[in-house]
């Protein structure tokens, strides 16, 4: 089947010039070399050559665009996530919240509105904005009406129920302001929450920043099984690591419950005809058309979630369905697994579980890392830099072998199962390892096997939703894996680097920066 045709391109953003005063901070996961001339980091990780402006200038770990040379550098630094940016507040065109419209939508939920509404006059950064609640088919539209009247609100209709991406279509048409703030009736922003995302867009080329999202505290102050689940691996909250937000990266989308947008870029804005994942599709439209987006998870948004068992498996296999219609939209750029095939071969032969495989997986990671390291001899330690490099190449892949088996592909996990012992004992254990692990790097306040059964739920749950939606578009899109082959790290930089405005590659694992002429 073929895909829903796309809504018209988006403009591509008119400035990519840095202003001066602008800094920009060098990644905290990103390495240099003791020379500083090799520096390893990015979204996705590749490793890059500086030239000697450019090493010099990020020996503090910090720079200020001054001039045409550092404005340069510190474009295509964050271009490719190896800087963090650092624009200062109050100053440049978004450094105030005036010039901002708050837009609301919502069904019913008269009570969440009513408190949301009520947090933004009572905050003086958002007190005197403009606010637009957009009552998208309510059930009691005069709950809301009232809701909205008690504070001063803009109330917009629709008569019937169009869904959350029109609704804020609806609220981005009667915006006159330049920027325009997304908040979902369920959110419950802090103080100081709009100034630091207004203040990314002293870049000229940024369109869309989002905060972190939080758990929000427990009505009566009950956390039950769910919620505190919740706290660590709602599907909102894309975790504590700044970045660009970039399709194929750990950072591939940020989600629509609360988001700050440049209007001019969105244009006809979200596509109304997505129920679910409407916000992944306007996150890769605005990459496609050269915008850069921004997460920013110092600054934390709260979100009540949901936490009955029918409402939150629901909602899990909903998202799940939404993966079809992307993968049938931008092909290839949802894949449940993206390796490089020496990776997903080394794995292969690991899981045999016999020595003659296991010593063949062995040899070929060997060669891989023997043919990085002749690759990067500028290193420090080529050949531990390498080995490295070569082994967390190898972890990745393994880690999306197991969240494949037990995720997206378990209908398939279990039917191999079913007809063989081995591959029974194999899945129990992948599963079983899997949330172990998970529960530890989450820190979950769940005991472990409390928090990998509730993990095993919402895999199972998401996984029937991904083959719900391949069945009814009748599409394999979104459970083809991705199998790339990683570029060589060139020896020498290039004479020229491309236009920082063109969209880059997703998955180009590598990359040089001469220094700015």
């Amino acid at each position: 089947m073929t895909a829903t045709p796309l809504p018209p391109p988006l403009p591509g953003p008119w400035d990519t010039r840095l202003p001066v005063g602008f800094a920009v901070e060098l990644a905290g996961d990103a390495h240099r070399s003791r020379d500083g001339r090799l520096l390893l980091g990015g979204a996705p990780p590749r490793l890059l050559r500086l030239g000697p402006t450019a090493a010099r200038l990020l020996d503090g770990g910090r720079f200020t665009v001054t001039g045409r040379t550092s404005a340069a550098l510190a474009r295509r630094l964050l271009d490719i996530g190896a800087v963090r940016p650092r624009p200062p507040l109050g100053t440049g065109p978004a450094g105030t919240t005036t010039g901002t419209t708050v837009v609301v939508p919502a069904r019913d939920r008269a009570e969440l509105v009513d408190a949301l509404l009520a947090r933004l006059r009572a905050a003086p950064e958002t007190a005197p904005l403009p606010v637009l609640v957009v009552d998208d088919g309510s059930r009691d539209p005069a709950a809301l009406a009232a809701a909205a009247a008690r504070h001063g609100a803009t109330l917009l209709r629709h008569p019937r129920n169009l869904g959350p991406a029109a609704a804020r279509n609806t609220g981005l048409r009667h915006a006159a302001t330049p920027y325009v703030a997304f908040l979902d009736s369920d959110v419950a922003p802090g103080p100081g929450w709009l100034a630091p995302l207004l203040a990314q867009f002293a870049d000229p080329a940024v369109a869309l920043v989002a905060p972190r999202i939080v758990a929000a505290p427990a009505p009566g102050g009950r956390r039950g099984v769910l919620h505190r689940y919740e706290d660590v691996r709602s599907p909102l909250d894309m975790g504590a690591r700044e970045g660009p937000v970039v399709p194929l990266s750990a950072l591939a989308y940020v989600p629509s419950a609360t988001l700050v947008v440049r209007r001019a870029a969105l244009g006809t804005g979200f596509d109304p005809r997505l129920r679910v994942a409407e916000d992944v599709d306007l996150c890769m439209r605005l990459h496609a058309a050269g915008w850069r987006l921004r997460y920013v998870p110092e600054v934390t948004v709260g979100h009540h979630h949901r936490t009955g068992l029918r409402d939150w498996l629901g909602q899990r296999a909903g998202y799940g369905t939404g993966a079809a219609e992307l993968a049938l939209r931008h092909p290839g750029q949802v894949p449940p697994l993206h390796a490089a095939p020496w990776s997903v071969a080394a794995c292969a032969l690991l899981l045999r579980g016999r020595p003659l495989p296991a010593a063949a997986a062995v040899a070929l990671t060997g060669v891989t890392a023997v043919r990085l390291a002749r690759r990067m001899p500028d290193a420090d330690t080529p050949v531990r830099a390498a080995a490295l490099l070569t082994l967390a190449g190898l972890r990745g892949t393994a880690e999306q072998l197991l969240r494949c088996a037990t995720r997206h592909h378990w209908p398939l996990a279990v039917a191999a199962g079913a007809a063989s012992r081995r591959a029974r004992r194999v899945l129990l254990a992948a599963a079983l390892a899997e949330g172990l692990l998970d529960h530890r790097r989450a820190a979950s306040g769940l005991d472990p096997l409390t928090h990998t059964a509730v993990r095993r739920l919402d895999d199972l749950a998401y996984g029937w939703g991904v083959w719900r939606g391949a069945f009814r578009r009748r599409t394999a899109g979104p459970l083809l894996p991705r199998i790339v082959r990683t570029a060589a790290v060139p020896a020498r930089p290039p004479a020229a680097s491309p236009p920082s405005h063109t969209p880059r590659s997703a998955h180009q694992p590598s990359a040089n920066l001469p220094a700015p002429h």
